[in-house]
């Protein structure tokens, strides 16, 4: 008897300390219905924020198990499209779009920190943000300059500025989108930048505004939007052609190859997307029903969105 109870205590035991299966990762998260979502990015763990233009809303879900819930319910005049996580000094930047507005939220509690008008509401597209070790930086779709928020220590918020590019960068074609995503490298002293219209990306000085175009073949002109940087691999989001296109940078950022391209039948119209280990998760914003106000009615209502995951090649 005491030598059956040991083995049940073992096996007891072991059954305790043995690892569960890890719950696989889904191919595609529901998000509200109608939330018209544009931005995503990824914070702590296997968490998710993603943004509603039409409504300024924050979702924040699970990249694992699916769940999630409308984080940061916005004040009605305001609209969310890029976004990022800066987990150093628990904050989330995000882009205000045609408001012409930059938003900073408590990345624990959602409560409201700083906002800042950079911009004339209508006249601006604040579209894009990318978040360095001193200072948040919004690209403008509408004018060749980007609009900059310092990051203290102790992740104090300056009063914001506005850059002004200078380069190839700053080419404005009128009544189109010009520059879009935003990237930066590990010092970001450098920044990257694509701009729709053109098809093209560029390298900026942080300091300066100075551009530089990084030759590439083979990028869709009218389709760029969203970009991840990860080591020397830039991935591009092409939108309406449903395509994530990872450009291969040369060491001096002059140059680059389409190495690879990611196609998935659950794409629909992708924007921007977020890294989560070797996984690339993309919003749909499904603007082949209609782009939203000012540029259209927008998608029809009752219309579902969804983040889709995908390995990233």
């Amino acid at each position: 008897m005491r030598h059956l109870a040991a083995l049940v205590s073992a096996a007891l035991c072991f059954a305790l300390a043995a690892p569960t299966a890890a719950q696989p990762f889904p191919d595609s998260i529901p998000l509200p219905d109608d939330f018209a979502p544009e931005g995503i990015a990824t914070g702590a763990g296997t968490t998710f924020y993603a943004g509603s233009i039409t409504l300024g809303d924050i979702y924040r879900g699970d990249l694992r198990s699916g769940e999630g819930a409308i984080f940061i319910d916005a004040p009605a005049d305001r609209s969310a499209l890029g976004l990022k996580a800066d987990r150093r000094h628990g904050l989330l930047f995000v882009a205000g779009g045609f408001t012409g507005e930059a938003y900073v939220y408590d990345l624990r509690t959602g409560a409201p920190v700083a906002s800042y008008q950079f911009g004339t509401p209508g006249a601006s597209l604040v579209n894009d943000v990318i978040v360095t070790r001193d200072a948040a930086y919004f690209t403008d779709s509408f004018a060749p300059v980007l609009y900059v928020v310092s990051i203290g220590p102790g992740g104090e918020l300056g009063p914001g500025e506005t850059l002004a590019l200078s380069g190839p960068a700053a080419a404005v074609v009128p009544g189109d989108v010009g520059l879009n995503g935003i990237e930066a490298t590990r010092d970001g002293r450098t920044l990257i930048v694509d701009h729709t219209a053109l098809g093209a990306l560029f390298t900026v000085d942080a300091a300066t505004g100075e551009s530089t175009a990084i030759d590439v073949d083979g990028l869709i002109a009218g389709t760029l939007d969203g970009l991840l940087l990860h080591g020397r691999d830039l991935w591009v989001v092409e939108n309406f052609p449903n395509t994530l296109a990872r450009v291969s940078l040369s060491p001096d950022l002059s140059s680059g190859e389409i190495t690879a391209t990611i196609m998935s039948p659950l794409f629909r119209v992708p924007t921007t997307i977020a890294r989560h280990g070797s996984r690339l998760a993309a919003v749909n914003a499904r603007f082949d029903l209609g782009f939203p106000p000012p540029f259209g009615p927008g998608a029809p209502p009752g219309t579902d969105f969804d983040v889709v995951l995908v390995r990233a090649r």
